[in-house]
């Protein structure tokens, strides 16, 4: 067998919506980006969400909505994807990286509290593989010390945490829909918050600093009614960025959108059929506390002490497999920001292996991986 780690489930419905983009002949920014984010905002049960290219983008322009001064400090986990800390360095920020909870790989409440200073503006907590942060308890934290709170909901699209939505939590909620996570534009990524006000300026920021979008203005280009000749007339009163979502993108979105919680169950399905069967085993564990009938999740890893040697030996069953994430302070960019140390996240993350996790995922492809796991397990 030949198993890849990620692989996006995508149909008829997402082809159907293509074609009606092709047959409107408008592929960049348009009405079914703003259908998308209509939709979403349905979805999530949220005032106001803003499309865009990527979570990157997203969490870029969440902090620019704060407008923060120049140098001051935002509370991040220590293991998470790069964009969490280069969006802090984007707005001239600094990041300041906080331990994990050894069990949930999630940001370590207790550490947090350490970590904080007079000169924190914000935390951006990360929903690590799906593992909720206990935000209730975050968001009591952050309202005391006047923090922004921006969710990294890249991991956890449909999820929630005691009933409610992630990504409704803190102030702004920031998505992921690249092509590996739990739905997919190809790349893409959605700003939402209940603070209408406070993220429609994004607009303008996502596309450039234009004060009016491309489709808007087009629509007027040959309205009769419209007797203006300067219909194509916009200004740039801020400093923009490429950032926007196209049709494109959107009308596959709208497509997932629909799938996202079916999706969900056969992922959660599929770690049921993983738990049990590695739960004898003595050298792997599963990665997280993993609940799948109550959380949503878009990884299943495990623990083991021998990971390179089982990496090799699963590349020969040809398994592919991978690692989220290495602690950021490993990469160069980032180092000179560790300077109180985490010890947790620098200790466990060299156990830490993804295992394939896609809804289309079959149930004799997981068990040939467990066989497979259970043969090292033995073995050493």
């Amino acid at each position: 067998m030949k198993i890849r780690l990620f692989k996006p489930s995508l149909g008829d419905e997402e082809l159907q919506n293509i074609k009606e983009v092709f047959e409107r002949a408008w592929l960049g920014l348009g009405p079914k980006v703003a259908e998308f984010e209509m939709e979403w905002s349905k979805y999530l049960g949220i005032k106001a969400s803003i499309a865009v290219n990527s979570a990157t983008a997203a969490l870029h322009l969440a902090l620019t909505a704060y407008h923060f001064k120049e140098g001051c400090k935002v509370l991040i986990p220590i293991i998470t994807f790069a964009s969490t800390a280069t969006a802090i360095l984007y707005n001239k920020l600094e990041p300041v990286f906080v331990d994990i909870d050894e069990n949930t790989i999630t940001m370590s409440l207790d550490d947090l509290d350490k970590k904080y200073t007079k000169d924190c503006v914000a935390i951006i907590p990360v929903h690590m593989g799906g593992q909720p942060v206990l935000m209730d308890i975050l968001m009591e934290f952050a309202r005391e010390k006047k923090l922004a709170v921006i969710e990294d909901c890249a991991h956890c699209a449909g999820g929630e945490f005691k009933g409610k939505m992630l990504g409704k939590w803190g102030h702004i909620g920031c998505f992921s829909f690249e092509e590996k996570k739990c739905m997919t534009t190809g790349d893409g990524g959605m700003i939402c918050s209940e603070d209408e006000h406070l993220i429609q300026p994004l607009r303008e920021y996502r596309w450039i600093g234009i004060d009016k979008d491309t489709w808007k203005r087009a629509s007027k280009y040959t309205d009769s009614v419209n007797i203006d000749a300067r219909h194509w007339y916009y200004e740039i009163a801020v400093l923009g960025y490429k950032y926007n979502m196209n049709d494109l993108a959107a009308a596959i979105g709208l497509a997932q959108l629909k799938k996202l919680d079916s999706m969900n169950l056969k992922r959660s399905h599929c770690i049921k059929r993983y738990l049990q069967g590695i739960q004898n085993c003595k050298h792997i564990t599963p990665l997280l506390p993993y609940d799948p009938d109550k959380y949503v999740y878009w990884i299943f890893g495990i623990r083991c002490k021998m990971r390179d040697p089982l990496i090799i030996y699963l590349k020969s069953k040809g398994i592919a497999t991978g690692m989220h994430y290495m602690p950021l302070p490993l990469h160069p960019l980032l180092k000179p920001y560790y300077k109180v140390p985490c010890d947790t996240g620098m200790k466990i993350w060299e156990s830490f292996i993804t295992l394939p996790l896609f809804a289309d995922l079959t149930e004799t492809e997981i068990d040939y991986i467990i066989e497979a796991l259970i043969a090292f397990d033995a073995k050493y």
